[in-house]
Protein backbone atom coordinates (compact mmCIF):
# COMPACT_ATOMS: atom_id res chain seq x y z
CA UNK A 1 0.00 0.00 0.00
CA UNK A 2 1.45 3.40 -0.97
CA UNK A 3 1.08 6.68 0.87
CA UNK A 4 -1.73 7.88 -1.42
CA UNK A 5 -3.82 4.84 -0.45
CA UNK A 6 -3.24 5.65 3.22
CA UNK A 7 -4.52 9.22 2.93
CA UNK A 8 -7.76 9.95 4.68
CA UNK A 9 -10.77 11.09 2.68
CA UNK A 10 -10.36 14.63 4.01
CA UNK A 11 -6.67 14.74 3.05
CA UNK A 12 -7.44 13.35 -0.40
CA UNK A 13 -10.30 15.80 -1.03
CA UNK A 14 -8.26 18.78 0.15
CA UNK A 15 -5.34 17.91 -2.13
CA UNK A 16 -7.62 16.94 -5.01
CA UNK A 17 -9.43 20.30 -4.86
CA UNK A 18 -6.09 22.09 -5.22
CA UNK A 19 -5.07 19.85 -8.14
CA UNK A 20 -8.46 20.25 -9.84
CA UNK A 21 -8.30 24.05 -9.47
CA UNK A 22 -4.81 24.14 -11.00
CA UNK A 23 -5.67 21.81 -13.87
CA UNK A 24 -8.93 23.64 -14.60
CA UNK A 25 -7.04 26.91 -14.69
CA UNK A 26 -4.37 25.50 -17.02
CA UNK A 27 -6.82 23.85 -19.43
CA UNK A 28 -9.14 26.85 -19.48
CA UNK A 29 -6.18 29.15 -20.15
CA UNK A 30 -5.29 26.91 -23.10
CA UNK A 31 -8.83 27.08 -24.53
CA UNK A 32 -9.05 30.85 -24.00
CA UNK A 33 -5.61 31.66 -25.40
CA UNK A 34 -7.01 32.03 -28.93
CA UNK A 35 -9.16 34.88 -27.59
CA UNK A 36 -6.17 36.53 -25.86
CA UNK A 37 -7.82 36.20 -22.46
CA UNK A 38 -6.86 34.30 -19.29
CA UNK A 39 -9.08 32.16 -17.09
CA UNK A 40 -8.95 34.83 -14.36
CA UNK A 41 -10.06 37.51 -16.83
CA UNK A 42 -12.79 35.17 -18.13
CA UNK A 43 -13.97 34.49 -14.58
CA UNK A 44 -14.20 38.19 -13.76
CA UNK A 45 -16.28 38.79 -16.90
CA UNK A 46 -18.45 35.79 -16.02
CA UNK A 47 -19.09 37.23 -12.56
CA UNK A 48 -19.89 40.67 -14.00
CA UNK A 49 -22.38 39.24 -16.49
CA UNK A 50 -24.08 36.78 -14.16
CA UNK A 51 -24.07 38.18 -10.63
CA UNK A 52 -24.60 41.91 -10.93
CA UNK A 53 -27.48 43.87 -12.41
CA UNK A 54 -25.50 47.13 -12.41
CA UNK A 55 -21.75 47.70 -12.67
CA UNK A 56 -20.20 46.58 -9.36
CA UNK A 57 -17.34 48.12 -7.47
CA UNK A 58 -13.98 46.39 -7.51
CA UNK A 59 -14.60 45.44 -3.88
CA UNK A 60 -17.96 43.83 -4.70
CA UNK A 61 -16.46 41.84 -7.59
CA UNK A 62 -13.51 40.76 -5.42
CA UNK A 63 -15.88 39.47 -2.75
CA UNK A 64 -17.85 37.40 -5.27
CA UNK A 65 -14.65 35.95 -6.75
CA UNK A 66 -13.11 35.18 -3.37
CA UNK A 67 -10.12 37.35 -4.18
CA UNK A 68 -8.48 40.55 -3.01
CA UNK A 69 -9.27 44.07 -4.20
CA UNK A 70 -5.69 44.38 -5.51
CA UNK A 71 -5.87 41.14 -7.54
CA UNK A 72 -9.19 42.04 -9.13
CA UNK A 73 -7.99 45.54 -9.95
CA UNK A 74 -4.99 44.06 -11.81
CA UNK A 75 -7.23 41.65 -13.75
CA UNK A 76 -9.66 44.49 -14.52
CA UNK A 77 -6.85 46.74 -15.76
CA UNK A 78 -5.74 44.02 -18.19
CA UNK A 79 -9.32 43.69 -19.47
CA UNK A 80 -9.50 47.47 -19.81
CA UNK A 81 -6.31 47.40 -21.96
CA UNK A 82 -8.08 44.86 -24.20
CA UNK A 83 -11.17 47.08 -24.47
CA UNK A 84 -13.42 44.57 -22.70
CA UNK A 85 -14.01 46.61 -19.57
CA UNK A 86 -14.02 50.19 -18.39
CA UNK A 87 -13.03 51.26 -14.91
CA UNK A 88 -15.22 54.25 -14.05
CA UNK A 89 -15.32 56.40 -10.95
CA UNK A 90 -18.66 56.26 -9.16
CA UNK A 91 -20.65 59.44 -9.69
CA UNK A 92 -21.72 59.61 -6.02
CA UNK A 93 -18.41 58.58 -4.44
CA UNK A 94 -15.24 59.31 -6.42
CA UNK A 95 -13.23 56.98 -4.16
CA UNK A 96 -15.14 54.03 -5.61
CA UNK A 97 -14.34 52.47 -8.99
CA UNK A 98 -17.00 50.54 -10.89
CA UNK A 99 -16.41 47.81 -13.47
CA UNK A 100 -18.38 48.39 -16.66
CA UNK A 101 -18.43 45.75 -19.41
CA UNK A 102 -18.09 46.97 -22.98
CA UNK A 103 -19.59 45.86 -26.28
CA UNK A 104 -16.34 43.98 -26.97
CA UNK A 105 -17.12 41.75 -23.95
CA UNK A 106 -20.54 40.90 -25.37
CA UNK A 107 -18.89 40.05 -28.68
CA UNK A 108 -16.39 37.81 -26.87
CA UNK A 109 -19.19 35.81 -25.21
CA UNK A 110 -20.94 35.27 -28.53
CA UNK A 111 -17.71 34.17 -30.23
CA UNK A 112 -16.48 31.92 -27.41
CA UNK A 113 -19.83 30.33 -26.56
CA UNK A 114 -19.25 27.08 -28.48
CA UNK A 115 -15.81 26.59 -26.94
CA UNK A 116 -17.33 27.14 -23.50
CA UNK A 117 -20.09 24.59 -24.10
CA UNK A 118 -17.55 22.04 -25.35
CA UNK A 119 -15.27 22.62 -22.34
CA UNK A 120 -18.15 22.18 -19.88
CA UNK A 121 -19.38 18.97 -21.59
CA UNK A 122 -15.92 17.46 -21.40
CA UNK A 123 -15.39 18.65 -17.83
CA UNK A 124 -18.63 17.05 -16.58
CA UNK A 125 -18.50 13.93 -18.80
CA UNK A 126 -19.67 10.83 -16.92
CA UNK A 127 -20.95 12.80 -13.93
CA UNK A 128 -24.64 12.15 -13.38
CA UNK A 129 -27.24 14.43 -11.83
CA UNK A 130 -27.10 12.71 -8.42
CA UNK A 131 -23.35 13.24 -8.19
CA UNK A 132 -23.71 16.85 -9.33
CA UNK A 133 -26.33 17.49 -6.64
CA UNK A 134 -24.14 15.94 -3.94
CA UNK A 135 -21.09 17.85 -5.17
CA UNK A 136 -23.09 21.09 -5.07
CA UNK A 137 -24.14 20.41 -1.46
CA UNK A 138 -20.58 19.48 -0.48
CA UNK A 139 -18.98 22.50 -2.13
CA UNK A 140 -21.64 24.85 -0.73
CA UNK A 141 -20.84 23.66 2.79
CA UNK A 142 -17.10 24.02 2.21
CA UNK A 143 -17.69 27.58 0.95
CA UNK A 144 -19.72 28.38 4.08
CA UNK A 145 -16.91 26.98 6.23
CA UNK A 146 -14.33 29.10 4.40
CA UNK A 147 -16.50 32.19 4.86
CA UNK A 148 -16.77 31.49 8.60
CA UNK A 149 -13.00 31.00 8.81
CA UNK A 150 -12.43 34.33 7.03
CA UNK A 151 -14.82 36.18 9.32
CA UNK A 152 -13.19 34.65 12.39
CA UNK A 153 -9.76 35.83 11.23
CA UNK A 154 -10.82 39.39 10.34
Amino acid sequence: MNKVDEATDTDFIFGALLVVANKMDTLLDRVLSKYNITSKQWFLLLILFNIFEKPPTIKEAAKEMGSSHQNIKQVALKLEEKGMLRLEKDKKDLRVTRLVVTEKSYEFWKTAENDGIKFMKEFYAGVGNDRLKNARLFISQIMLNLKAMEEKNE
